[in-house]
């Protein structure tokens, strides 16, 4: 055992950050984003950081903000107290021993241990996870302020700062009639500038989604997320088949676990995965669902759980070591809210979120953002999605 990579103390806060506008999704829409970030300390004086959000609580997940903090301060960082920190398997198979499930919640304590260990040795955190692949990755802007003026303003200001040409739309919330026709008018005003994707966040179930996803691949959608419940395996392989290649479909909340991968590919109900290092319990296991993916031929995409700068680059380090067969990534998180908690976020150039080299995750933390945003600190309460449009404080 290396004494010096020894674990010490590890303290996690709920903060409360809002966002530049409303987030609309299939299940509601959020005004405010409550990350869960951990701080960790090494015996050799080394911190890391690392962060677990969700999208509106437990409205997409079974874990929320506060069940998160609980997991880790009453379960997973007892068991790594006196632990190895340069042991991640090890680290990781304590925490499933300490508490079963809370994936979130292991994510987030996986990047702070990964980051402290990596800083210690004066490494990026790709080096310690199987290297560099990719330099940098095309970015995706999410079009969710659910009207089609303002999608369009936002979509041309960002092609014009040469930040984004990939826009996802989220659907799901209204009428399918009424989702294909705002997203023609998005895609008629973009003229063939962009590419298009959709999410409908398991809004339809299989019939809906066979009637029209054909619409919607004619107005210029080439990447479907998720058009029914994660359960409904049968539907996407009918979909997948169906779909024919004139677009692809993608798997998000289907596919959560190495195992989810296998079934999946065995069905071929997908030819894309929507990787998210929450959803996947960490780093590690995030590079084990995209090996599946890789041995089936299956791309993947780097999605995002509307993360701060902290989770947001920790994702980009563990995409930054995938394979060549991929969609880009949406790791926007950090532009989407009203203040980060870096001194300097990673860079986009050329349309190309560009991935850090520095120790770590390769970002600066600013103590003092932490402390403004600390739910405890602010007195705030937890958040709650509003189901008709916006997101409110208890």
């Amino acid at each position: 055992m290396t004494d010096r990579l020894l674990i010490e103390r590890i303290e996690a806060r709920i903060l409360d950050i809002p966002t530049i506008r409303p987030h609309k999704l299939a299940f509601g829409a959020i005004s405010r984003q409550s990350p869960v970030i951990v701080q960790l300390w090494l015996r050799n004086g080394a911190t890391g950081f690392g962060e677990a959000a969700t999208i509106g609580g437990p409205s997409w997940n079974e874990e929320s903000p506060e069940s998160i903090h609980h997991a880790i301060t009453a379960h997973l960082a007892p068991a790594l107290l006196g632990q190895d920190g340069a042991h991640f398997g090890a680290a990781l198979a304590r925490m499933d021993l300490a508490c079963r499930g809370n994936a979130f919640a292991k994510s987030a304590v996986e990047m702070a241990v990964i980051d402290a260990v990596a800083r210690s040795l004066h490494l990026p955190a790709w080096q310690l996870l199987g290297g560099k692949r990719h330099a940098s990755l095309p970015l995706a802007w999410t079009l969710a302020s659910g009207d089609v003026s303002r999608d369009l303003e936002e979509a041309q200001l960002r092609l014009e700062q040469k930040r984004h040409r990939i826009f996802k739309i989220k659907i799901g919330a209204r009428t399918p009639e009424q989702d294909v026709a705002h997203v023609a008018r998005i895609a008629r005003g973009l003229a063939g500038r962009a590419t298009l994707t959709v999410d409908v966040n398991q809004a339809w179930d299989g019939s809906t989604a066979r009637r029209h996803l054909p619409a919607l691949i004619d107005a210029g959608v080439t990447l479907i997320e998720q058009p029914v419940a994660r359960w409904n395996v049968e539907a996407l392989k009918t979909l997948t088949a169906e779909l024919g290649g004139r677009a692809s479909l993608m798997a998000d909340e289907s596919v959560c676990t190495p195992q989810d991968a296998m079934s999946l590919a065995r069905v071929q109900a997908a030819q894309v995965f929507s990787l998210k290092v929450a959803k996947h319990g960490g780093l590690l296991r995030t590079r084990d669902v995209a090996a599946v993916a890789e041995a089936a031929d299956i791309a993947w995409y780097g999605g995002t759980m509307l993360e701060t700068s902290i989770g947001s680059a920790a994702s980009a380090h563990v995409f930054s070591t995938l394979g060549p067969l991929h969609h880009g990534c949406e790791l926007f998180g950090p532009q989407l809210l009203v203040d980060d908690l870096v001194t300097e976020r990673m860079a986009i150039r050329d349309f190309e979120l560009q991935l850090p080299d520095g120790p770590g995750f390769g970002l600066t933390v600013e103590l003092a953002q932490l402390n403004r945003f600390d739910r405890a600190r602010s007195g705030l309460k937890a958040v709650h999605v509003d189901l008709g449009q916006r997101a409110t404080l208890a």
